[in-house]
């Protein structure tokens, strides 16, 4: 059995598509549909049910999967350790984070990193808080920057920046008149935010509910400058973390500080569970300072 036939096989399986797996892989389709018959021919059973428009794991590949992820991790570990005696660092280092999150300066940071291993290859991917964790737990990614509302005794997560969230609306607004306000006052409003899976989403969704409130999210956005631009023509108000406030592309609009249901901005780095980053996550997250004053001494430890 070769490690690239299980490669294979577990892109497959997250992908759920055989066109989007070689796209992702860099192969050729028809490689990569040979690679699986060979692997399933081996084992003796099939890995997946095909269809026209996606590809779902039958039983067999589910057993499969885990013990896949675990070979291939396993793989990789041994890889790095003998570079790491060597002096080396090699592979793939595979990041995640959601944006403005205030820190680190993850442009700066990946171009530090690069510049000091170059013989490692840095993949990136922004997404939402919640999805990048989730990622991070299932090994896709190495680290990943990531916001949370509370840490609490989540492994894992290693805190950086704490922060407030307050209230942005455009200065025609009678909101621009007050410089605290509740969440009651505010309910009513026309909300300009991120997906569920945002963290800032995820915070204003909690304390509302937490205070027995119902809120409308009327205008959807994945991008904060976009958020910004709609508040800048009065189309919404918005909770956002404080780093978002402070940016020049806020400076025309109006902050009002949160009373009575204070939210706090977490910004953390996610590392696997058991606290044990790879080598190359390890030295990304020793070229961030926001980390050096709360690293607990066993969180990196090897």
């Amino acid at each position: 059995m070769e490690l690239r036939h299980l490669e294979y096989f577990v892109t497959v399986a997250e992908e759920r598509h055989f066109t989007r797996a070689a796209a992702r892989l860099h192969i050729a389709q028809s490689g990569l549909s040979a690679s699986i018959r060979a692997l399933e021919q081996e084992l003796g059973a099939p890995l997946f049910t095909r269809s026209t428009r996606r590809v779902e794991l039958t039983d067999a590949g589910r057993a499969l999967l885990s013990e896949a992820r675990r070979t291939l991790d396993g793989a990789a570990a041994a890889r790095d350790a003998v570079a790491a005696v060597q002096g080396l660092l090699r592979g793939t280092l595979a990041v995640g984070t959601e944006q403005c999150l205030g820190a680190p300066d993850v442009p700066s940071t990946l171009a530090a990193f690069r510049l000091r291993h170059p013989g490692v290859r840095v993949e990136l991917l922004q997404d939402g808080s919640s999805s990048l964790i989730d990622k991070v737990r299932q090994g896709q990614l190495d680290v990943a920057f990531v916001a949370v509302d509370t840490l609490g005794d989540t492994p894992g997560l290693l805190p950086m920046m704490v922060r407030p969230m307050v209230v942005l609306c455009h200065r025609s607004h009678w909101l621009a008149g007050q410089s605290t306000v509740d969440l009651a006052a505010i309910a009513g409003e026309v909300f300009i935010d991120f997906p569920p899976n945002w963290a800032g989403r995820t915070m204003a969704d909690a304390a509302f509910a937490r205070a027995g409130l119902r809120r409308k999210v009327g205008l959807q956005v994945n991008d904060v400058h976009t958020q910004l631009e709609l508040l800048g023509h009065d189309l919404g108000i918005a909770v956002v973390p404080e780093p978002i406030a402070n940016k020049p592309q806020a400076a025309d609009l109006h902050r009002v500080e949160l009373d009575g249901h204070p939210m706090r901005w977490h910004v953390c780095a996610a590392i696997p569970p058991d606290g044990r980053p790879t080598p190359a996550a390890r030295a990304l997250l020793d070229q961030i300072p926001e980390l050096a004053n709360y690293e607990p001494a066993s969180a990196l430890s090897s």
